[in-house]
């Protein structure tokens, strides 16, 4: 059994604080020894802002193995907070580079959720980018008897949130699965549905103002995010 990684609290969620690199090679680490079953989430401040008014939610958080810090926002709120969090790793960075240590590592995956054949078309734009990928389940809705008997070493959940995080807290144990990620919209990413920012642009922590702006629709989500920036200077400045 691996040390588990070290984890901050920020308003109440726990964070990974570790480096992409460090989390990849946890995780190839787990999947070789065999040595236990890993939940991985991708927390950023809505989905904190929601955990704090749903508490077997933020349970669920809180028990997963690894939780990347996902969001510019969380990044920074923990830096104001005093809790140096090592790095900002989004979802489906994270699930990419996953994807390619498994096309070296002869690692299979498994992608479920999303709109009907979104999860097809990614999985033809991951074998396009990684032509050694074992993808040996691909499926929208969950379905045990078409599931591989052997199972696969890492499947990627994209059912949005809270059902992903609750899903794979739920039928992880039980599953020939070694790890399960939740990744919201990453398979519209890399099967060409949703456009992702420009590299500039993710790489200066705008990459949600982009999305925003392509997806005006998203605004009542984002107003948690007014909320979350007032817990964030109330908790530094000891107010209220």
């Amino acid at each position: 059994m691996l040390a588990p990684l070290v984890k901050t609290s920020i308003l109440g969620v726990d964070v990974t604080n570790a480096s992409k690199q460090e989390v990849l090679e946890y995780v190839g680490r787990a999947v070789k020894d065999r040595s236990q079953k890993l939940s991985i989430v991708t927390p950023n401040p809505e989905m904190v802002m929601f955990a704090r008014s749903h508490p077997e939610f933020r349970k669920v958080l809180n028990n997963a193995d690894i939780a990347l810090c996902d969001g510019i926002g969380l990044y920074i709120a923990g830096h104001i907070l005093g809790m140096q969090v090592k790095e900002h790793i989004t979802g489906i960075d994270m699930m990419d580079s996953l994807c390619h240590m498994s096309s070296e590592q002869a690692l299979s995956i498994g992608l479920l959720g999303a709109r009907h054949g979104v999860a097809d078309r990614a999985a033809k734009c991951l074998r396009e980018k990684y032509p050694k990928l074992k993808i040996l389940f691909i499926a929208s809705d969950w379905d045990a008897k078409v599931f591989p008997r052997g199972g696969v070493d890492i499947l990627f959940v994209a059912y949005g949130v809270p059902k992903q995080e609750e899903w794979i807290a739920k039928h992880l144990p039980t599953l020939p699965i070694r790890v399960a990620m939740a990744v919201g919209g990453s398979f519209d990413y890399l099967s060409g549905e949703v456009v992702r920012a420009p590299f500039i642009i993710r790489m200066i922590g705008f990459e949600w103002l982009y999305r925003l702006i392509r997806q005006p629709w998203r605004f009542r989500r984002q107003l948690a995010l007014i909320t979350f920036v007032r817990l964030v200077i109330a908790k530094r400045f000891n107010i209220g």
